[in-house]
């Protein structure tokens, strides 16, 4: 194999640029990561919270939840 010729100038100049560009790319993206993953467990707690209102309301009204009906028609199948 040949050994490598010399670097063109600016090269190095430019590789170097490039590489930071690159580091602060990974960053940007590890943050909005992290920010989406944060959001998401909020956004699923949030649901969570919503679907427990509404078996209460329903319970309230006097209402079988579908998830109560499901539930009754897995023990009358057996």
């Amino acid at each position: 194999m040949d050994a490598p010729g010399p670097e063109a100038p600016g090269g190095r100049a430019l590789r170097d640029a490039a590489e930071n560009l690159f580091q602060e790319l990974q960053e940007h993206f590890q943050a909005l990561t992290a920010t989406l993953n944060l959001r998401m467990e909020e956004m699923g707690g949030r649901i969570e919270d919503l679907q427990k209102n509404v078996n209460d309301l329903m319970a309230q009204a006097g209402i079988d939840s579908p998830a109560q009906k499901h539930r009754l028609e897995d023990r009358t199948v057996i």
